[in-house]
């Protein structure tokens, strides 16, 4: 970034404001790249004394800020609610009690991901060989983080990264910067050396700044036009990624599902968090059998939902994050109405109820040709569309530009996995939505549109790791039969070495290795 961005973005402040009412919560200044060179300069220099930290010491101060969350875990629900409107039940089972699952989890299987590894050598000819693989922290983790889940997304990942001896710069939403704050200030409490851990505040250009610093690897999370541009940038200089870019989820509820138990699961995995979550059913295929009935099931149960403010315990459904996303969503359902689809409930924004409020909603009559059925909405609408038979589910299921994760509802154990493994997706749940997420030993990431990599699980662990291949001749005195020194009858004796190795039959195996034996007398350079 030029010198000009740099004075623009040092006069530029992030005003954190309450989406439920609108109230300034907070005012920062944004970080400069040149800011950002620095943290992530700080950050290299104290990467490899916190490597040599032993991994005991890393797990513990882990388990201690799990401690510390434990302790503090009103306070910093109440903080996630205020600045990114969920309800508190919400804020603490899918950001507090995710994190805590994940610190136990990363604290748990540090010392098996980095454990070395024997390789084995098959071939004879390196039976005088010791092989092994080392696993090392990359060294720079930055991390960009979004709003939605401003205090799970980022820890998850955070705690993966440090337990296994990387540093960390975290750029997290302008929209929610207090709860990347408020967990700095928990890794610092714990433990974490302040250049081991740091948060860098501002826009988007403060993330760009990130992206392109001297970091060894950038964890993305955010919409697929970002993404794409954060892999592109990547990949000129090939930076290693991984990009989590949202999702167009489906919930399949086949002709023999529980209807009851379906339409709830439907109602809450497309509307919680007011349906502002990357793994949120955003497209129901209901047998055309249970359609009708689902439907009214579902207008039943959304009626009954209350809405307001995430603060008050008996609200269930929050405020959208922002103005602009209120109109994405608005757009989306009215351009879908205007196109033939149903408006069975909602439909409209709750001004009584403060700025970025919108009604549930629930919209049937749908095609796959709507803008609401093919991009991402990111609100609290379910879409709902009938299907004739498990082929024509699994089709419509797979026809999307995302790949994030699927449900599918069945009384049938062994049809929902044969279903699961027919869809197109990086996580399939058979009989439940979204919890996937809180599962700390699973792998979370899709495939097609919705990104690259993993987060969680110990493959997200091994995200943070590169491997290195050791290989100790337990010979040093013995020169190579295969060093230089070649010729007609070492080519001969080659030849015949292969056939000892792969002959297709005893007889050619056995004269392969009387012919090539000679070549360990052979001289050589």
């Amino acid at each position: 970034m030029t010198p000009t961005s740099d004075v623009a973005l040092q006069s530029a402040r992030i005003l954190n404001t309450n989406p439920a009412t609108g109230d300034t919560l907070s005012e920062h200044p944004c970080a400069s790249s040149e800011d950002v060179q620095d943290a992530v300069a700080r950050a290299r220099a104290a990467q490899a004394r916190w490597a040599a930290t032993p991994i005991r010491v890393r797990a513990d101060i882990v388990l201690r800020f799990q401690r510390l969350l434990n302790l503090e875990r009103q306070r910093i629900a109440a903080t996630i609610t205020s600045e990114a409107g969920k309800p508190l039940t919400e804020a603490l089972l899918t950001e507090v009690m995710v994190v805590l699952d994940a610190a136990r989890f990363c604290a748990a299987n540090a010392f098996r991901v980095l454990r070395t590894e024997q390789v084995p050598h098959a071939n004879p000819v390196l039976k005088t060989k010791r092989g092994y693989l080392v696993h090392e922290p990359l060294g720079v983790i930055g991390i960009i983080s979004p709003w939605n889940y401003p205090f799970s997304i980022p820890a998850t990942e955070t705690l993966s990264a440090l337990v296994l001896g990387n540093t960390v710069v975290l750029k997290p939403s302008e929209l929610t910067p207090l709860s990347a704050l408020a967990m700095r200030d928990l890794l610092h409490q714990a433990g974490v050396p302040r250049d081991v851990f740091q948060v860098v505040l501002g826009l988007g250009e403060t993330g760009a700044a990130l992206a392109a610093s001297r970091i060894d690897k950038l964890i993305f999370t955010g919409s697929v036009a970002t993404g794409k541009r954060v892999g592109q940038s990547a990949a000129a200089r090939l930076l290693p990624v991984v990009l989590e870019l949202g999702g167009k989820d489906p919930l399949l509820v086949l002709s023999d599902a529980p209807l009851d138990t379906a339409s709830s699961a439907a109602v809450w995995g497309s509307l919680m968090n007011a349906g502002q979550t990357c793994l949120s059913v955003e497209r129901c295929y209901v047998h055309s059998s249970l359609h009708d009935r689902f439907v009214a099931a579902c207008a039943e149960k959304i009626s009954r939902l209350t809405v307001g403010n995430g603060t008050d315990p008996r609200t269930e459904i929050g405020p959208l994050i922002s103005p602009r996303q209120l109109e994405i969503v608005e757009s989306q359902v009215n351009e879908a109405v205007a196109e033939g689809a149903t408006l069975v409930c909602g439909g409209q924004r709750l001004p009584s109820l403060g700025p970025n409020f919108y009604a549930p909603t629930l919209l049937t009559g749908l095609t796959h040709q709507m803008r609401i059925m093919r991009e991402e909405t990111f609100g609290p609408v379910l879409c709902v569309m009938p299907f004739a038979s498990d082929d024509q589910a699994v089709a419509l299921a797979n026809d999307s530009d995302f790949g994030l994760a699927a449900s599918v509802f069945t009384a049938d154990s062994a049809r929902g996995e044969a279903i699961a493994r027919r869809l197109q997706a990086g996580t399939v749940m058979a009989n439940d939505v979204i919890t996937c997420f809180a599962v700390a030993e699973a792998p979370h990431g899709g495939v097609k549109a919705s990104g690259l990599g993993r987060t969680h699980g110990l493959y997200g662990m091994r995200e943070m790791l590169r491997t290195k291949y050791i290989d100790v001749d337990l010979m040093p005195r013995m020169k190579k039969t295969w060093w230089f020194g070649y010729g007609v009858e070492f080519s001969r004796q080659m030849d015949n070495f292969i056939d000892l190795l792969f002959g297709n039959s005893a007889v050619a195996r056995l004269r392969g290795g009387l012919r090539s034996a000679s070549s360990l007398w052979r001289k050589r350079l």
